[in-house]
């Protein structure tokens, strides 16, 4: 079934319910977002020439007009193809040519900026605020959604590249289908009073979450300044009531900060879930103690979107449980679609506890990549994505992040992982961020590097730093050098580029 169907039944039963807005203004009720959606099928199809299974690549930043867009490419059938608008120009060039997208949608001056080096595929580029798009989307309209398979792709993914050129995931309907039911299973309630707030990028996680959201005739809120700001954030949530968002842990840890200066405790905000890097133990310990039962973890890749395991809001919350530590420094448990397992080099199942790299298989998990037949070979082996990274399972099934397996730390034959280095340095009082590294060392293979980004106001030096990871980890675990920086380089979601801190080692 094409997702659209979604909309086009939402449209229907709850054609006056809220739907688009920009900042606290209304700008479409459901009515109008599914028929404007039908519009833009309708002249993909009649006036692009649109196939079913076409590409249509979306260079843009957050925008309300960014939602009817997708629905318009589904209606019509087509792929969209999503490109973090935060990308040079060259390499969202290179994901529409590697695509073969047909039509690009940009906002602002993405489409200046795309001059001169778009690729021959590309026929058309159309601004979401330009009479064009308007118009597009006020002709006539597909009576229904064109019908799509659950295996027919609907979503085109490429991953973050942070490691050479990126990869193009396969997202079909029926993945979306297994992803957006086990939301309401493992992650939380939707009703139609809630809000859907996009201040992390749309073309990535938080653009999946709106499937959930227009089932369920809810609202979808694209804050004005179109991403991240604390301040508009707990604002709008006051305002608006109900609100959910999705947030990278960096998300979290700036949220908790604001309302600690501002003395804002998050009212009108629901739920928060939070995923897309490694949330460590005291951050969000400090985040409910600050913000309260708002928070629930997923863990999820591209690869299986958004669904590999969570961690509800009461297992977030819970502080009886006699293991609450190790449960909260976890990532949950398997969602309800999925099988986890975690697997040695043979892809034999490790015994409770013990380290292997993380597989997962069921609904969601993707197609393959796309005209990558290798790399699909490579990552999904007798029907298990192999996710590249290492963690453990304990008894009661909770799954313990270690590492990307490329991160892990071989010093003089032992392995360390540096999460585990990582959470004993947050721990102290003067640290805000780290990332360890392993430093090539002709002795022992590697030695720990520590990149520590300090609080504002206040300081330390190695030797207290040294002293501090002898009281918490073991001694052959803590680093034997410590780079002190002003911060960390990260992509555009928030993640720690380790290729950048490998760069900076003498």
């Amino acid at each position: 079934m094409n997702v659209a169907e979604w909309l086009h039944r939402t449209g229907k039963l709850h054609a006056e319910n809220p739907a688009l807005m920009s900042g606290t203004t209304l700008l479409l009720d459901y009515a109008s977002f599914a028929g404007s959606a039908a519009a833009l099928g309708h002249a993909l199809r009649n006036s692009h020439g649109i196939a079913a299974g076409d590409r249509i690549a979306v260079f843009a930043k957050n925008l309300p007009e960014y939602l009817v867009a997708l629905y318009g490419i589904w209606y019509a059938g087509a792929v969209a193809v999503p490109i973090n608008a935060k990308l040079h120009p060259r390499e969202a060039a290179w994901i529409m040519e590697n695509s073969g997208s047909r039509i690009t949608f940009v906002s602002g001056s993405h489409g200046e900026d795309l001059a001169g080096v778009l690729p021959p595929c590309v026929e058309t580029v159309i601004d979401l605020h330009s009479p064009a798009f308007e118009a597009l989307c006020n002709g006539a309209r597909l009576s229904t959604p064109e019908p799509r398979n659950r295996d027919d792709m609907a979503w085109l993914f490429y991953t973050s590249g942070t490691t050479g050129r990126p990869k193009g995931v396969m997202i079909t309907h029926g993945n979306i289908h297994a992803m957006t039911f086990s939301y309401f299973v493992d992650v939380d309630e939707v009703f139609e009073g809630d809000a859907a707030f996009y201040a992390a990028p749309m073309s990535h996680g938080a653009g999946l979450y709106n499937f959930m959201h227009v089932l369920k005739a809810a609202r979808h809120v694209v804050p004005e300044s179109g991403g991240f700001e604390p301040a508009e954030i707990f604002g709008a949530a006051r305002e608006i009531g109900n609100l959910h968002m999705f947030a990278a842990p960096t998300m979290v840890k700036r949220l908790v900060e604001h309302a600690r200066r501002s003395g804002d405790t998050g009212e009108g905000i629901r739920t928060i879930v939070y995923g897309g890097g490694p949330m460590y133990l005291a951050d969000i310990v400090e985040a409910v103690e600050e913000l309260g039962p708002r928070f629930v973890q997923i863990y999820g890749q591209g690869e299986s979107p958004m669904t590999i395991t969570a961690l509800s809001r009461a297992q977030v919350n819970d502080r009886n449980h006699p293991r609450w530590r190790e449960r909260l420094s976890s990532v949950g448990t398997a969602q309800s679609c999925v099988e986890v397992a975690v697997l040695d080099e043979r892809g034999n199942p490790v015994e409770p506890g013990q380290s292997g790299e993380i597989a997962v298989r069921g609904a969601p998990v993707m197609k393959g990549y796309w005209n990558n037949p290798d790399a699909t070979a490579n990552a999904i082996r007798d029907g298990w994505l192999w996710t590249g990274d290492v963690g453990s399972l304990d008894e009661d099934g909770f799954l313990t992040m270690k590492d990307r397996s490329k991160d892990v730390i071989i010093s003089g034959g032992t392995n360390i992982y540096p999460r585990e280095v990582e959470e004993a340095l947050l721990t102290h009082p003067a640290v805000s961020e780290v990332s360890v590294i392993g430093r090539p060392d002709a002795e022992w293979g590697e030695t720990v590097c520590a990149f520590v980004v300090l609080n504002e106001g206040m300081g330390t030096d190695e030797a207290a730093l040294d002293t501090h990871c002898l009281e918490n980890i073991a001694r052959f675990k803590r680093p034997k050098t410590y780079r002190f920086v002003v911060s960390l380089p990260k992509n555009n979601y928030g993640k720690v580029l380790k290729t950048e801190l490998r760069r900076m080692l003498d």
